[in-house]
């Protein structure tokens, strides 16, 4: 399915239950002159919010932060978002921290005895300097994701990173962003086909049994421990 541009924005009034599509014209023409940044782990709400955000005639920056944990099927599924989507910027900006380096620095299988401490190495310590360069976070984060998640709002302020944080995708459930990834030919992650919810890094992610691609949960993150957050978006989120 060839990709359709939008040649300008047309904004209309927003609100908490405005349709995601409307939400991302207002934010281009809302913040047109200012930074503007869309974060991604490669999970399907990701793919789609890219999409969305492709089909407008404005160049946006997309950060990922390779953790140098990633899935095979996640470094392919990159490659084919960046071959679909030209017209965005797809930038690493993942840490400097090689695993040889953090197990000498921290121990051996750090992510099994200080799961906190790895992510925050991997993904929230290198997320800092992205978001002091940018004033508008896109994220793919869903109300119904999970019950921190519960309370976000389609437009607030992040006082851990100080910039304006924009959830477009707020008010969707997993069905209707599998059913805009269908109807859209949008590339995602082959492991959600084989039981996989959520995609994070190889040592502490795993299939959850019985588990389709409409279906979402953290059950699979961080397995056998309490945490189901790596920290990236404040206390508990």
């Amino acid at each position: 399915m060839e990709l359709q541009i939008a040649p300008t924005v047309e904004a209309a009034p927003i609100g908490e239950t405005s349709p995601p599509k409307e939400l991302v014209a207002w934010s281009l023409e809302k913040f047109a002159d200012r930074r503007m940044v869309i974060t991604t782990a490669f999970g399907m709400e990701g793919c789609a919010l890219i999409d969305m955000y492709a089909r407008h005639d404005q160049s946006v920056s997309v950060v990922y932060l390779d953790t140098m944990f990633f899935f095979q099927e996640t470094y392919e599924l990159r490659d084919r978002l960046v071959e679909r989507y030209p017209n965005l910027e797809f930038v690493n900006r993942g840490t400097t921290l090689t695993p040889e380096q953090q197990a000498k620095q921290y121990g051996d299988k750090l992510w099994e005895r200080d799961p906190d401490l790895c992510c925050k190495l991997r993904k929230v310590d290198p997320m800092r300097p992205v978001l002091q360069e940018a004033d508008i976070w896109i994220t793919g984060l869903r109300k119904s994701q999970s019950k921190s998640r519960g309370q976000i709002r389609v437009v607030d302020w992040d006082w851990q990173y100080q910039v304006l944080k924009i959830s477009p995708l707020a008010t969707w459930d997993r069905k209707q962003v599998w059913e805009y990834v269908k109807a859209n030919n949008v590339p995602y992650n082959a492991l959600h086909e084989q039981s996989y919810p959520t995609v994070g890094c190889t040592h502490c992610t795993k299939p959850v049994a019985g588990a389709s691609v409409t279906d979402y949960s953290r059950e699979g993150r961080w397995n056998g421990k309490e945490k189901t957050e790596c920290g990236l978006h404040g206390d508990g989120i």
